[in-house]
């Protein structure tokens, strides 16, 4: 049963990503230009941007914008179209940056949901409707997964993609909208993005395109923490730059490149506690989604992840980490089961898939010869492999004594 949901799992994250038949002469596109939305005249308190995530057990964080300061922050729902049988009323916030003013930032958690159902929703008291599938509360379940997403061509593409896929949550490990300190590019990113993340809960990290810090003047992540708010507080987390969540039997946990993440940490305390939790019979699955790689055969953005890697590594490998998923390098690579540089078959397998569309292009050049742990980095089109949970292993049975120490030690 676990098997089988995880390599559903991994067809339709490299379905989404690459959709053909590998190649051995396919060559990697150019990059496309940026799209450009058409202005639309529209009422202020038309819903905008609209985007789900989870939001603890059975409950589901509905996210708006409106031009409308009165709009009211309230979602309501049921599971026939038109008729709204539960309402729940969130939060709201706004922002400035520079020169521009955000529109009303609504955050409405509903529930309690029924598994693997259709909801019928709107927000604000607002048409049009909406509607969203909740996941299922056990295998098999598909995630659609994809880094560096960007607004071009590709990421149009990509879009595509994932729209004729039969997908119960994505996962975007972070550069969401490449805005850059251009704060109408948050707005067009979720107008883009809106006709699939209002349908199904988009689950994201935090990259480097996300910080848009400016010295003495802003912190970083000011539009990201008040855009897209995910499960932080449900999880125990004290920032919404790295969280976790269970859906049907898989633990996937949200780290954080970009803020502190060494033993000292509050990152690193809260990762150390959320591991230590993880039920593998409730869960046989378990996940970790962050920006920067760990393990890169691509000349791009060499090194940069081994700070965090050399903190955090040994925490992964106590909890049995089954699969590491990362974006940052424009490009596709797999690992086989590694750890501390080595092969080791009760590490993670790595992924890197941050080729999702950005603007920047890709990134084509590779180490040769290949390091050990390397098991496809080749630029093909599609990339199939099953993965057993570790749960099927020794590793969990062995415990790694020395290791699991290192989650319950103060």
């Amino acid at each position: 049963m676990e098997v089988m949901g995880m390599k559903q799992m991994l067809m339709a994250l490299v379905f989404l990503l690459f959709s053909a038949t590998a190649t051995e002469d396919y060559v990697r596109p150019l990059p496309r230009e940026t799209i450009s939305l058409p202005w639309k005249p529209r009422h202020p308190s038309l819903p905008q941007q609209v985007h789900i995530s989870l939001a603890g057990d059975k409950h589901m964080r509905v996210s708006w914008i409106t031009d409308d300061e009165s709009s009211p922050s309230i979602v309501e729902y049921g599971i026939s179209p038109g008729k709204y049988t539960s309402s729940s009323e969130g939060e709201s916030m706004t922002y400035s940056y520079m020169f521009y003013d955000s529109g009303k930032i609504h955050h409405v958690v509903i529930g309690p949901l029924q598994d693997d159902t259709v909801y019928f929703y709107r927000c604000g008291g607002q048409d049009p409707e909406f509607k969203f599938k909740t996941p299922p509360s056990q295998f098999p379940i598909t995630f659609s997964v994809v880094g560096d997403l960007g607004q071009t061509g590709w990421t149009s593409s990509t879009l595509d993609h994932i729209t004729n896929c039969q997908y119960d949550v994505h996962l975007l490990p972070g550069d969401l909208s490449y805005a850059d300190y251009r704060q109408h590019l948050w707005d067009s990113f979720g107008e883009l993005v809106q006709p699939l993340a209002s349908e199904r809960p988009w689950m994201v990290t935090e990259g480097n395109h996300e910080k848009e810090s400016i010295p003495l003047f802003k912190a970083g992540f000011e539009a990201y923490n008040a855009r897209w708010k995910m499960p932080y507080e449900e999880s125990g987390s004290g920032s919404n730059l790295y969280y976790s969540f269970e859906v049907a039997g898989v633990h996937i946990v949200m780290l954080g490149s970009y803020t502190d993440y060494d033993e000292y940490s509050d990152q690193y305390s809260w990762l150390k506690a959320d591991l230590s939790k993880v039920d593998r019979k409730r869960t046989p699955w378990l996940l970790v989604l962050f920006h920067v790689p760990w393990y890169n055969s691509n000349w791009a953005h060499q090194g940069e992840g081994d700070k965090m890697m050399a903190s955090m590594e040994p925490l992964l490998y106590a909890a049995n980490v089954d699969i590491v998923l990362a974006g940052h390098v424009h490009a596709y690579e797999r690992s086989t089961r590694v750890y501390n540089g080595k092969v080791d078959p009760c590490g993670a397998v790595h992924v890197t898939i941050g080729d999702g569309g950005n603007r920047e292009g890709l990134a084509q050049r590779y180490k040769n010869p290949k390091p050990d742990w390397n098991d496809d980095d080749e630029p093909v089109q599609s990339d199939h492999v099953w993965i057993n949970s570790l749960v099927n292993s020794g590793c969990i049975l062995n415990e790694k004594n020395d290791f699991r120490k290192i989650l319950i030690s103060p």
